[in-house]
């Protein structure tokens, strides 16, 4: 067996750089770039209950009309985030209106040359705030309808809340999540 000896040598030598390597490790550490991140602190998307919606007054430029939805930490709700757009259909007050999704509008959206909708982080201290704006007036010139309620699902939630909000639209435009 003249070439088990010779097995037995080479094997030696890559059992010893082995058995160094695993102590070195074991006793320094794993190299950084292997180590992972620590996300225990970091807030998880928010659910359904922990978010509140509510709308400000709305706004009137050159025909058009806009309301800030604004979205808070329900009662005790642990920080949370939100990133995209909120889905909006108008409520009461006309035939329904599916809002589209836009990055900025006449009234609001994000700032020219942002292309991502931001994540933004809900606490005691932090809100969010998406647009949703429309035109006032429909091609012949007449008026629009007056909702009174818009139906809001929060970006990637399953709930739709009813939001109290007066808006005379024709069309709905909604813009993506952003901090207040």
């Amino acid at each position: 067996m003249p070439g088990h000896g010779r097995r037995t040598r080479r094997l030696v030598p890559s059992f010893a750089a082995a058995a160094t390597g695993y102590a070195a490790i074991a006793m320094l550490g794993a190299p950084a770039w292997a180590m992972p991140t620590d996300t225990a602190d970091a807030p998880t998307p928010c659910w359904s209950d922990r978010i509140a919606v509510t709308a400000s007054p709305a706004q009137a430029a050159v025909g058009h009309r806009a309301t800030t939805l604004v979205f808070s930490l329900a009662g005790g709700a642990e920080p949370c985030t939100l990133t995209g757009y909120p889905g909006v259909d108008s409520g009461a007050g006309g035939p329904v209106i599916h809002a589209q999704p836009t990055l900025r509008g006449y009234m609001g959206g994000l700032p020219g040359g942002a292309e991502v909708p931001p994540t933004v982080i809900l606490s005691l201290s932090t809100q969010a705030q998406a647009v949703v704006e429309g035109i006032a007036i429909d091609a012949n010139g007449d008026p629009c309808p007056t909702y009174s309620e818009l139906l809001v699902n929060p970006p990637d939630t399953t709930v739709v809340l009813t939001v109290p909000a007066t808006i005379d639209a024709c069309a709905l435009q909604v813009h993506p999540v952003t901090p207040v």
